[in-house]
């Protein structure tokens, strides 16, 4: 019989919340939980979430040098996977893999024996590893906001949040194995792969893109100023407001914090994006932070879902000299945009971080609408 006070894991409670965290602790004990798995689920907190875990994962089985006996993964191999999914990696002899890492071992291999470079499938699971891990996050607190109600005992609480992941989970698998299908087909039915490509049978390189960067003005200060969950409502506000305005070509790349990356093959719907995310900012009102966007274009990789090139630094760069609530470009996307339905004036000749040279800038507006002082 495992004395839980003795081991620290009662420390700081009393009444009705320790007699819930023994109930707690010794329902997990029955079910097979070590004295070690029990203290480091303590010292980080997730206790109330241990019961959920193991339904999910299962009990740990295997050490990592079974797997990939079994699978014929090479072991380094195995935890090169883990470590490119933001996943622990636990020694090779340490009993903590479940029957869920089994089966991932053997769908690695699967694509393998397919031809899959192994570069290449670090390189895919990088990117799924940390979407995923947002993902989940939003998930677990989903989830919990679900079950939490004040004054729940703990190990109430805990079956609570087991049983709804349970009812949950069966879901999410063929959920993100549909939306993960549906970005296929569109990365599928806008990729441009050109003659010369064709014939050597190489990876599009780099082509003619714009790049377009939005972000909120002032959000470092406005983070001195306000709690943590406003600001990351803030940010999260920003990501739906782009999600909502963005349509094909253009295409939503990702979010840094208090910015928004936005690519097209075409540049006119770039401009016009961005004008509609700086015009959705300002409509939601004196709470939320003015936009400013830079638009940028020329040649440009992509690579893990990411763009590199002269036209995304530049981008960046001309953000940062943008008033609030206003869009720059340069005299290539002014040029290659048209005037339909907008009208561009000069902006002045602005040095850039970065660029030998300065660069002619141009704020672009739609048409009837104030100039700005």
């Amino acid at each position: 019989m495992v004395d839980f006070a003795a081991e620290g894991l009662l420390e700081g409670l009393d009444d009705e919340a320790r007699a819930a965290r023994e109930r707690l602790l010794r329902r997990l004990t029955d079910s097979g939980v070590g004295l070690d798995e029990l203290k480091r689920a303590a010292d980080e907190d997730r206790l109330v979430l241990l019961p959920a875990e193991r339904l999910i994962g299962g009990e740990p089985r295997y050490t990592g040098a079974e797997i990939a006996e079994r699978t014929g993964l090479e072991p380094e191999f195995f935890l090169a996977l883990r470590r490119a999914n933001g996943l622990p990696v636990p020694e090779l002899d340490a009993r903590v893999f479940t029957e869920a890492d089994l089966e991932a071992s053997w769908i690695a291999k699967t694509f393998r024996d397919a031809g899959v470079k192994a570069d290449d499938m670090l390189a895919i699971t990088r990117v799924l590893g940390r979407g995923l891990a947002q993902a989940a996050e939003l998930m677990r607190s989903v989830t919990l906001d679900l079950v939490l109600e004040p004054g729940t005992p703990e190990d109430e609480l805990a079956l609570r949040y087991a049983d709804a992941a349970a009812r949950l989970e069966p879901l999410t698998a063929p959920m993100l194995g549909q939306m993960i299908n549906l970005h296929l087909r569109h990365v599928v039915a806008t990729e441009l792969i050109s003659a010369r490509e064709r014939e050597t049978g190489q990876l599009p390189g780099a082509r003619d893109v714009g790049i377009a960067f939005a972000d909120l003005v002032g959000f470092t200060r406005i983070g001195e100023e306000v709690d943590p969950t406003e600001l990351g409502r803030m940010a999260d506000r920003l990501e739906t407001l782009a999600a909502e305005r963005v349509e094909a070509p253009v295409r939503l790349v990702k979010t840094i914090g208090d910015a928004v990356m936005l690519v097209s093959p075409e540049i006119e719907p770039l401009v016009r994006t961005s004008l509609d995310l700086v015009e959705a900012a300002d409509a939601e009102g004196e709470e939320f932070p003015q936009l400013r966007a830079g638009v940028a274009s020329g040649a440009a990789l992509s690579r893990a879902g990411d763009w590199y090139g002269q036209p995304v630094n530049l981008a960046s760069r001309i953000t940062a000299r943008a008033r609030p609530g206003s869009v720059l470009v340069t005299t290539d996307v002014r040029d290659q945009a048209g005037e339909d339905g907008v009208r561009y004036s000069f902006a002045g000749e602005k040095r850039l971080k970065g660029v030998r040279e300065p660069v002619p800038l141009f704020r672009v507006r739609r048409n009837g609408s104030t100039p700005e002082g």
